[in-house]
């Protein structure tokens, strides 16, 4: 079913706010993302705060980039909040995001949960093709990185990448069909991409492969959220 592929970005400043959007969605969609913005607003109680208002699955976009001693640490912390799913960036390296995976399992064995999906963000999707060879100074094309990066991730341990819709197709092929794909900047059609540079829509999303899409603005700004994750479901279901 669509729904079981939509997971709201919770991309608000206050945790009445996020609640209340749990509580009007959390038979519309699969699952809820707490990113940096809630989580310095409202503290680590935000996760127990979503979970008594309903969610049942939230994922945990913490994007961690350290050292692999200190992601360990941090990937054992995050497993403790009985997040879903968490990620951390690519670049830091095979040694971290396995670092990443190791702690993760070893956490919740401990804590005797369910072990979080841990995945890699491969290239920010508000990243275009002249930001990434101009202003990082990487050569080539934005897919073939993200290809390399999603390639790591997988012999690292990671159950899958963050990626835009417009890698979908080609890490897919790379990594198999048991190697999860979660895709922001996806956008109905009409409306605005904001900052995100490489978009599509839900349905193409889905038809090029992603796993779940992360959709934030469309339904959270929505004067009805609920209609708004409802009609993205039902597009999603006509694929």
């Amino acid at each position: 079913m669509g729904r079981d592929r939509i997971i709201v970005a919770l991309d608000v400043d206050s945790v009445e706010e996020a609640v209340a959007l749990v509580g009007k969605l959390r038979e519309s969609v699969c699952a809820f993302k707490i990113g940096l913005e809630l989580v310095n607003a409202g503290g680590v109680g935000i996760f127990q705060a979503v979970r008594e208002a309903g969610a049942k699955r939230i994922f945990y976009d913490c994007k961690f980039h350290d050292i692999p001693n200190t992601i360990a640490g941090a990937s054992r912390a995050a497993a403790r909040l009985g997040v879903w799913m968490f990620n951390v960036h690519c670049s830091g390296g095979s040694a971290m995001m396995r670092a990443a995976a190791e702690a993760a399992a070893e956490s919740s064995k401990s804590s005797e949960c369910e072990p979080p999906l841990v995945i890699g963000v491969t290239v920010l999707t508000s990243i275009d093709q002249a930001t990434f060879n101009d202003e990082l100074c990487t050569e080539g094309g934005i897919a073939e990185h993200v290809v390399h990066l999603a390639k790591l991730a997988k012999n690292a341990g990671l159950d899958g990448v963050v990626a835009s819709p417009h890698e979908i197709s080609v890490i897919r092929q790379a990594c198999g069909e048991d190697f999860l794909i979660v895709t922001p900047g996806v956008r109905p059609a009409g409306w605005d991409v904001g900052d995100q540079k490489r978009v599509t829509t839900p349905a193409e999303a889905v038809r090029l492969g992603a796993d779940y899409l992360v959709i934030g603005r469309p339904i959270t700004r929505s004067s009805d959220p609920a209609k708004a994750a409802a009609d993205i479901a039902a597009e999603i279901d006509s694929v």
